[in-house]
């Protein structure tokens, strides 16, 4: 009768201090259990351990271990050692002699407690321990000094017993009220989880030593008037102030709470899944429950108030599963459960299909065997899990996707709950925000992302011996993937045989099989390549790089990386993976031999050798993704995607160039990769700029911008002259590959360009008596014209003229008391020599043309204004004499050349030039540039020489 006998104290009533006494020695009895199961799972010299350090903290004796002086704290509330106890302190030090201490001293330790998985179904032989040694709260800061440097001597004197400890100090009276400034586990996240923390120590706790909690004392339905409770305890003398220690209560879990446990579990799900499944789904529960959560510690007090005091049922971790089991089975989640059991199953790690190694069982494996039994598991299934070590691609997939579903919903759970109870601060939303992105980046799937697929599952996925197959897709021939396969597997026999993989492309493949660990250094590859070009040395290389490139494990991902974009950190580049670039010439055992070597033209035909990349990036976010390029365009969309894949002010990546095709691999790497590094450091996160590449007789203009380059074709010479001449709306750099433009004189006018300068250079040609004038404007935007050739200042006089004009124009509209005026442009002339003897083309500065203001010319002047339907209206001054299309309509240029004519000496015919020009009305708010006025310019020069031919 009396073992099934509920005790429930009325305080109203009177309570009797024999019932008290009963309460407590049924909190002993569970305690006595428990220390007794963790006893049994270790080994002699960690029980001494266990078993000694009640003692170390009550005495402080020179000889024993972790003394540091006669100023630390000692002595331990209630504690005398018994016969057994001091005889294993002597044998550690002959010398000790133990004294017992006198009077009612108030003593400065007050408990000691044991937390974590000793004395559970969890235990195991690599489980460490955590102590609370709660202290008096009068302590000061020089004490407590000296009782921390205490137990880091006791963590290593235990070190070198073979157990793992760490001690925590407790102040009880600062922490009932919530405050602590350090960790209380190894496991601890921090100062946010008091309530769970308090809920966990309650239910798991095993007492050592010294005072009892006098929570033991507070009924369950008295667990909201707490302070009422044990207030009149202690008032009344039901019990005594020196017997018990006060840690707080469990009436009320802020929402706060649950926000931060969650997060701190699935930041550790990440890495570790099996371990935080668990808890991640209590934290979901109390969640759901609130406000009135019935804490797991609460049921296990209740509990032992009913006097139901079987160890099994009040394991910490059958408490967890049978709330969770009775939470998701009211939901009908099935699903969810069997994983849920599968985590307890690990995590006691005790392999039932395989015979224990001991005579006995344990008492872990025979509760173990009772859950499995109910489960209704069968031998295969745990046969599955106990070979987990083993597992491979297939197990550890299946696995994975329960894990991150459940990872996922328990995110997706928090962010609602955070937002329901209004409960989310700044810094939580935050943390919440960043959780979400170490998420994302873990496991979220997308295009061209290689997924990762064993986050803490199995040990190692590596295999001994794959084949690796290029094989036409199904129900489609004319097209190709490569497959990967367990085993070496012959020409006819993989394809009776299901693949570990697909992918379309090799290097998606290959750095999947990489970043899970699928081959290492021991795996052999059988190789079947089928139509493609690849080699098994390019193969070996190939995954030599991959994995000096990018080494395993990873680093991991700083919460600072996580506040910003991502942007790539690693980028290596493979060029024509599996792809002989002169294939032709190879299958008739051709060599060929040219000067002209460069890999984006070689040969005397202009051969580009870059026919494919690929292109495999670790972000900073520890996302690892592949993208190939092939195509006519192939370097120009890779440059593109590798510009836009970096933010505004990031870092430039790490950069390598690989490439093991047969023909020409060393130079298709070197010449990549001097283009990379050349294109990055011309990126300028500031401005706009642009970068020119020749690829066989074609063009391409890269903008450089981050995270918005774009890419021209240009077909040919012409086509680029015509881009060249595009207006800016500012200064826009331009830089020139090293192979643009060979023999042309653009090759040495475009890298002289500079800011706020009008560069003129003017070439001869002597043999046709013609001169090639180019312009580089303000903004680096580009004018040329083929004009006659009679000498120097003929040549270019007119054009002096024209820009100071222009620039008189310009300056006029500016504001005279512009805090920062702006000074004119420089006019710099420069002649473009021909190649001599031993010399190549170069530039010369020359001076600009000596035009006197007194030496007569003929003024030819144009004002260019919005016409109808969208065109134009022009109106010449030929020295001040006004020739308008209103008056002689589409006739004004005819009659503008007679009027010329009428002026020279026997009508001479060379050519006119406009020497001033107003586009105000047409170029309207926007700001004048000198390209707009030299187009205008020459189509009016067009125009009107045509008709002085004509007329």
């Amino acid at each position: 009768m009396s073992r099934t006998q509920e005790i429930r104290p009325d305080i109203d009533d009177g309570i009797d201090r024999k019932v008290l006494g009963q309460l407590r020695a049924r909190f002993l009895k569970v305690n006595e259990g428990r220390l007794q199961r963790a006893m049994q799972a270790l080994s002699t010299r960690q029980q001494l351990v266990l078993k000694l350090l009640p003692l170390l903290f009550h005495v402080n004796h020179p000889l024993l271990p972790g003394y540091v002086s006669g100023l630390t704290p000692a002595g331990l509330s209630g504690f005398e050692p018994d016969d057994a106890l001091l005889a294993e302190a002597q044998r550690l030090t002959r010398s000790f002699a133990y004294k017992a201490r006198r009077g009612p001293a108030s003593l400065p330790l007050h408990g000691l407690f044991l937390m974590g998985s000793l004395g559970t179904v969890a235990q195991a032989e690599q489980s460490d321990m955590d102590l609370w040694v709660c202290h008096a709260p009068e302590l000061g800061a020089e004490a407590l000094a000296e009782l921390a440097r205490k137990c880091e001597l006791l963590e290593a004197w235990a070190a070198t017993q073979g157990a793992e400890t760490h001690f925590f100090l407790v102040d009880p009276s600062r922490f009932s009220s919530g405050e602590r400034e350090a960790k209380l586990t190894s496991d601890d996240c921090g100062t946010t989880q008091h309530y769970l923390l308090l809920d966990e120590f309650y239910r798991s706790a095993i007492w050592l030593a010294g005072r009892t909690p006098l929570w033991w004392l507070v009924p369950v339905y008295e667990e909201a008037r707490y302070h009422d409770y044990t207030r009149t305890l202690l008032s009344k003398r039901f019990i005594r102030a020196e017997e018990v220690l006060d840690l707080g209560h469990l009436a009320r879990i802020p929402p706060e709470e649950f926000i931060g446990a969650g997060m701190w579990q699935l930041y550790k799900g990440i890495e570790s899944p099996y371990k935080s499944v668990l808890k991640l789904l209590l934290t979901e529960v109390y969640a759901s429950e609130h406000p009135g959560v019935e804490c797991l510690s609460l049921r296990f007090k209740q509990a032992v108030y009913a006097n139901r005091l079987d160890l099994d049922e009040l394991d910490p971790y059958v408490l967890v599963y049978r709330r969770l089991e009775e939470y998701l089975t009211a939901r009908g989640e099935g699903e969810r459960l069997a994983l849920v059991r599968r985590c307890l199953y690990l995590k006691v790690g005790k392999k039932l299909s395989r015979a224990p190694r001991a005579a006995a069982k344990s008492w872990q494996r025979q509760l173990l065997e009772r859950l499995t039994d109910a489960w209704q598991w069968d031998q295969r299934q745990l046969a599955v899990l106990d070979s987990r070590s083993q597992w491979k691609v297939r197990q550890v997939s299946a696995e994975r996707r329960m894990l991150v579903n459940e990872l996922t919903y328990s995110y997706r759970f928090l962010s609602q709950f955070a937002r329901r109870e209004q409960a989310g601060s700044s810094l939580n939303r935050r943390d919440l925000g960043v959780l979400g992105r170490r998420l994302y980046a873990a496991f979220e799937r997308k295009a061209g992302k290689v997924e990762f697929i064993n986050p803490g599952i199995a040990p190692d996925l590596g295999e001994d011996i794959l084949t690796l197959v290029h094989c036409p897709t199904p129900d489609a021939a004319e097209q190709h993937q490569w497959a990967l396969f367990r085993g070496s597997l012959g020409a006819q026999e993989w394809a009776d045989f299901a693949p570990l993989k697909r992918a379309r492309e090799l290097i998606e493949l290959l750095a999947w099989c990489h970043r899970n660990g699928v081959i290492d250094s021991g795996t052999r590859l059988s190789l079947h390549p089928g139509s493609s070009d690849l080699s098994e040395p390019e193969l070996a290389n190939l995954l030599v790089s991959l994995q000096q490139t990018l080494p395993l494990p990873l680093p991991a991902v700083d919460e600072a990386a996580l506040l910003r974009a991502s942007a790539p950190s690693t980028v290596l580049l493979l060029v024509n993976v599996g792809l002989d670039p002169l294939r032709q010439h190879s299958q008739m055992n051709l060599h060929m031999t040219s000067e002209r070597t460069d890999a984006l033209g070689y040969s005397g035909v202009r051969e580009n050798l870059i026919l494919t990349l690929d292109q495999v990036s670790l972000n900073s976010w520890n996302e690892l993704s592949v993208h190939r390029y092939a195509g006519p365009h192939a370097l120009l969309d890779c440059l593109r995607g590798l510009l836009n894949s970096l933010p505004p002010g990031a870092a430039k990546p790490r950069l390598q160039v690989r490439c093991f095709c047969r023909n020409r691999a060393a130079a298709i790497a070197e010449r990549v990769d001097g283009l990379l590094h050349d294109i990055l450091e011309h990126l300028d996160g500031s401005r706009r700029s642009r970068y020119l590449l020749q690829i066989q007789q074609h063009y391409h203009m890269l903008e450089l911008v981050p995270g918005q380059a774009r890419h021209t074709a240009l077909r040919d010479l012409p086509a680029l002259l015509a881009h060249l001449g595009t207006a800016q709306a500012d200064y826009s750099p331009l830089h020139l590959d090293r192979n643009a433009l060979e023999g042309e004189d653009l090759a040495l006018i475009l890298p002289q360009a500079r800011p706020a300068c009008i560069q003129v250079f003017y070439r001869l040609h002597e043999h046709d008596g013609t001169a090639e004038l180019t312009v580089l404007d303000e903004h680096n935007a580009l004018w040329r014209q083929a004009l006659p050739f009679y000498d120097e200042q003929s040549l270019l006089t007119p054009l002096q003229r024209f820009l100071h004009a222009f620039l008189y124009r310009r300056d006029a509209l500016l504001p005279l008391d512009s805090p920062l005026p702006q000074a004119p442009p420089e006019i710099l002339y420069y002649q473009v020599l021909p190649p001599a003897p031993h010399r190549a083309r170069r530039l010369e500065r020359r001076p600009a043309p000596n035009s006197p203001v007194s030496h007569p010319f003929y003024d030819v002047q144009a004002i260019v204004e919005p016409g109808a339907d969208k065109g134009t209206s022009v109106t010449l001054y030929c020295n001040h004499r006004e020739f308008s299309e209103l008056e002689y309509r589409g006739e004004l240029f005819r009659a503008v050349a007679r009027h010329i004519l009428a002026q020279r000496r026997a009508g001479a015919r060379y050519p006119c030039y406009i020497s001033d020009l107003d586009l105000s009305a047409v170029l309207g708010d926007s700001q004048a540039q000198t390209i707009h006025y030299l187009r205008y310019k020459t189509e009016l020069e067009a125009a009107l020489n045509s008709a002085l031919e004509r007329a």
